[in-house]
């Protein structure tokens, strides 16, 4: 395979080695998020890439052959981890279809770790000063519902279609890669397409940059959020906006319930501090919840929100502090005036 090599590079290999793998770190974690549907895994699949990177130095030819040789160690990190696991999926796609009803009861049934798609910070996954048209398709192909339809496909199918359909890598450098033939790189990567396409309804994932009143709806849904003023929050949901709420196996479906929701179950929300994010490609939030007198705070969940059409069509919260120390986020933001 190009990038290797019997004979040892030359002295002070090694101590050169560190800076350009640094450079490859984001791009391999977000090819890590795509194959394993989670920030935690990635991230852990990019730290095993760079020890066996380490490990195998003496393999390594050359400035040229350090991205494919790269690519190579994460591919097989990733196919490693995903062996026997079962597939993340977002709780609109484990529940065989049916929202929760009533919405009263929907914190009910709590889903086992592991078993949800996670959320990814894009300053994470996806490429500095890229191509415009080119960043938009990368932002495309981490939006959640992106992630949870690759994790239908079986490993190396998945590997194939993202290097081929997102990365733009060629039929014979992926062939390379997975040690396979040209041809059975491109079947693979047509029954890859075929099964997005059947999941879907269509093929390859359309380029949409978020818009600048995607930006706009995002300051007015926080606004509304933190005041908690449910009325103006339906305002901006789709009459059909899903909600989900991982760990739990709850999700909704319209905005009447929706709105049930956060004056029921949810309404410990009340009193929140917010802040914007970008995550998969399209805005989100995290959220502090009050956590008692003294105007203390705790993390309380990181929002994906999906705008189409001037409207909210999904909103995702993941629970739990896990994604704030993550993401580098404090436990207690202290919001000014409180």
């Amino acid at each position: 395979m190009t990038g290797v090599m019997t004979e040892r590079p030359g002295a002070g290999s090694a101590a050169d080695l560190e800076p350009r793998l640094a450079e490859h770190r984001r791009e391999l974690t977000g090819y890590c998020y795509r194959m394993l549907g989670s920030s935690f895994d990635a991230e852990d699949a990019v730290q095993e890439t760079m020890i066996r990177a380490w490990r195998s130095l003496d393999r390594l030819q050359g400035a040229g052959a350090l991205r494919s040789w790269l690519y190579r160690i994460a591919t097989n990190v990733c196919l490693d981890a995903l062996d026997g696991r079962k597939r993340r999926a977002l709780p609109v796609d484990l529940s065989g279809g049916e929202p929760s009803a009533p919405v009263v009861e929907s914190l009910a049934g709590v889903l086992p770790d592991g078993a949800w798609v996670e959320p990814a910070l894009d300053r994470a996954v996806l490429p500095v000063g890229s191509d415009p048209a080119d960043l938009a398709v990368q932002k495309e192909s981490v939006r959640l519902a992106f992630i949870a339809a690759l994790q239908l496909l079986p490993p190396r199918q998945r590997a194939v279609l993202v290097l081929r359909d997102v990365l733009r890598w060629k039929a014979d450098e992926v062939a390379t890669l997975l040690e396979t033939s040209v041809p059975a790189a491109n079947s693979a990567l047509q029954r890859a397409r075929a099964t997005l396409a059947a999941h879907q309804g269509t093929g390859a994932a359309p380029a949409r940059d978020v818009a600048a009143t995607d930006t706009d709806l995002l300051d007015r849904y926080l606004d509304a959020f933190g005041r908690y003023d449910i009325e103006a929050l339906v305002a901006l949901l789709h009459e059909d906006a899903v909600m989900d709420m991982p760990p739990y196996a709850m999700w909704l479906r319209g905005s009447a319930d929706i709105a049930t929701w956060f004056t029921g179950p949810g309404h410990g929300c009340r009193g929140s501090h917010v802040v914007p994010l970008e995550l998969n490609g399209n805005p989100g939030f995290a959220q502090w919840r009050p956590s008692g007198p003294g105007g203390s705070f705790e993390p309380w969940a990181v929002h994906a929100v999906e705008f189409r059409g001037g409207l909210v069509v999904r909103m995702t919260a993941f629970l739990g502090p896990r994604l704030f120390e993550l993401f580098g986020l404090p436990r207690n933001p202290a919001p000014a005036g409180r």
